[in-house]
């Protein structure tokens, strides 16, 4: 309320700049109409129409609203109620002044001029006022910024100057872009100085400490190559927020942050065979066990995008699932959602949970999933949840009619050599042994590590370098797959709507990184180097690979109409094995872990001990 009669006085200000505007063009078109010497019975004329014309175009003005916008920030729609205005005013000005019934008629070049000078002095004086405003604003604090470099020279980058020419923060002292047919142009008054390979020269000619990647469609081996040139000329690296979020609306070019290790390690985006996962998820009852952990929330907010009937969230965790719940109440609050607080391996909950919201589609994501801690003291209960779990939900989901069941599982059940793979591995065969040709169908999907799940090494490392260090590596050599968790996620939906029942799908991981080079990945985003903290290497834990494998020795894999899924054609199980396994994880009393590890040695053929060799002092990188 206390602003209004500011608005009201701008807007009287801007209505009384147009009505001089008006008749400003009018006298104008009769000047130039007459070469500079109006005769003296036009004079008359011109005196005569011009308050019935300004009336009239200031009547048009009104009627298109051009008074509510701020001229500081005049864009082209404004430009273009303008334009529609002056247009309406062209047509109406001629049956005007015929109706005035005059004793001269008014030139007909006067009535073409008019409108396009009023156009131009109304849109001009709006566009020299912002540019004025801008400079104004923003020049002292563009000139306090701290001066940045822009890497990259396309729609994000000038949508990116646009955006920081308004910051107290920075002030853009040129752009590089690898494309030299761009070098020596200007790209929002901002000069492209060279390619990216100078960047070490113009930062220190400039005295730039900070450079900004706005590059979200390159690849991300691009991405990489720019955060190593700003590593190797001692210049912090800030990137633009990806394209899918861009795009997605869910932020905008300003919010720069910080170079995260996805950036680094991350892929392609997947393709997603979207018209038939709507098909195949829309008005559906899905249900996702282990909804509280990382990939089983991120299953979560894939599902949110499908127009399901209801989602139910089923994990054993109170707060994991109230977490969960409390995001899903912000950012879909529409969505139909249950939360169910159970345990996989209660036949009795889990029976109670399928028959009263009777799921269509199970994922089921509930495991332990930590090598060491699974390794010792705990095998027996690795079994009971991993494998008992996945029997326990994928029997009563054939009992009860759901149309198909989906089973994350690990790289770790190839060939396993700890006790969680054998796990995961046995959980993948009691899938395949329940498959029948009718009814619940069965599908397997194995992937490898993801970036910042619960349990990976991710969390580990930052919590050591916010530490000081050092950061422990089990081995120099040792080797990981990796992949970010949305793009685990959405290929688990993928694998999940082509599966026929009976498949085990494997992920593309990619090619497989060196952990001790994620650590030194992490330590430089971190702003160290490995002379402020160091690399320890500790020596293989319990069941520790130095390299994981996604196929057995004995599968075979077919390729499908994804590129990144492949089928793996493990070997089946029979009836006898099936029963006898039964009988073994429905067994009374807890096993010690060397009679849990025997028994897995005996229903997994291929589960053999991995052998560990510890250094018998630290060595340091």
């Amino acid at each position: 309320m206390p602003r209004a009669p500011h608005l009201n006085l701008r807007a009287l200000l801007a209505m009384l700049h147009d009505v001089a505007a008006s008749a400003l063009a009018w006298f104008l078109s009769y000047w130039l109409r007459f070469n500079l010497d109006i005769p003296p019975e036009y004079s008359h004329n011109l005196l005569q129409t011009l308050p019935w014309v300004v009336a009239l175009q200031a009547t048009c003005f009104h009627g298109f609203r051009l008074y509510r916008g701020m001229w500081r920030y005049s864009s082209l729609p404004d430009l273009k109620r303008i334009g529609l205005a002056v247009g309406l005013a062209a047509l109406a000005v001629p049956v005007l002044v015929y109706m005035l019934q005059l004793p001269r008629p008014v030139p007909r070049s006067v009535l073409i001029m008019d409108p396009v000078l009023l156009l131009l002095i109304m849109g001009g004086s709006r566009i020299v006022y912002r540019a004025s405003k801008e400079r104004r604003l923003y020049s002292l604090a563009s000139a306090s910024g701290r001066p940045v470099l822009v890497l990259g020279a396309g729609d994000a980058a000038v949508t990116l100057i646009k955006e920081l020419t308004r910051s107290t923060e920075w002030r853009v002292v040129g752009l590089l872009d690898d494309d030299t047919r761009k070098t020596g142009l200007q790209l929002q008054g901002q000069r492209i100085l060279g390619p990216l390979s100078t960047l070490e020269q113009w930062s220190r000619d400039l005295d730039v400490e900070t450079a900004i990647v706005a590059m979200p469609g390159a690849t991300h081996s691009e991405r990489r190559r720019a955060v190593d040139l700003c590593t190797a000329a001692g210049v912090k690296a800030l990137t633009v927020p990806a394209m899918e979020d861009l795009v997605g609306g869910k932020v905008t070019i300003s919010q720069v942050r910080q170079v995260e290790l996805d950036d680094l390690l991350g892929r392609d985006p997947v393709a997603l065979d979207l018209d038939g996962l709507h098909a195949w998820l829309d008005r559906r009852v899905v249900l996702v066990t282990g909804a509280g952990g990382s990939i089983g929330s991120e299953l979560c907010r894939q599902l949110a995008r499908f127009h399901l009937t209801r989602l139910v969230l089923f994990d054993h965790s109170e707060f994991a699932l109230y977490r969960i719940q409390q995001e899903f109440h912000d950012r879909h609050p529409d969505l139909p959602m249950v939360c169910a607080i159970g345990d996989v391996k209660s036949p009795e909950r889990v029976r109670q949970i399928l028959d009263a919201q009777q799921p269509s589609v199970i994922f089921h994501a509930a495991a332990y999933k930590h090598v060491p801690l699974m390794e010792e003291e705990n095998a027996w209960e690795a079994v009971r949840n991993n494998a008992l779990g996945t029997w326990v939900i994928a029997r009563a989901a054939r009992h009860a009619g759901v149309e198909k069941f989906v089973l994350v599982s690990t790289d770790k059940a190839v060939n396993p050599t700890n006790i969680m793979g054998a796990t995961k591995r046995l959980a993948e065969m009691i899938c395949q042994a329940l498959q029948r040709a009718e009814g619940t169908r069965f599908v397997m999907v194995r992937f490898g590590n993801v970036l910042g799940s619960a349990g990976s090494v991710i969390p580990r490392f930052k919590e050591q370098i916010e530490r000081g260090g050092p950061v422990t590596v089990t081995h120099p050599e040792i080797t990981r797959y990796f992949m970010s968790i949305p793009e685990a996620s959405q290929l688990v939906l993928q694998a999940g709507l082509m599966g026929q029942g009976g498949e085990i799908f494997a992920l593309d991981m990619g090619e497989p990184v060196r952990i001790v080079d994620l650590a030194r990945d992490m330590i430089r985003l971190s702003g160290f180097s490995e002379n402020d903290i160091r690399i320890e290497f500790t020596g293989l834990r319990p069941g520790e690979k130095l390299y994981e494998e996604l196929l057995a020795d004995d599968e075979q894999t077919l390729p499908t109409p994804h590129p990144k899924l492949r089928v793996a054609k493990a070997r089946t199980v029979d009836e006898k094995w099936f029963a006898e396994v039964a009988a073994w994880l429905a067994r009374e009393g807890a096993l010690e872990d060397h009679e849990a590890r025997a028994g897995l040695m005996r229903w997994v053929e291929e589960f053999r001990t991995a052998e560990v060799t510890a250094p018998a002092t630290r060595a340091t990188a």
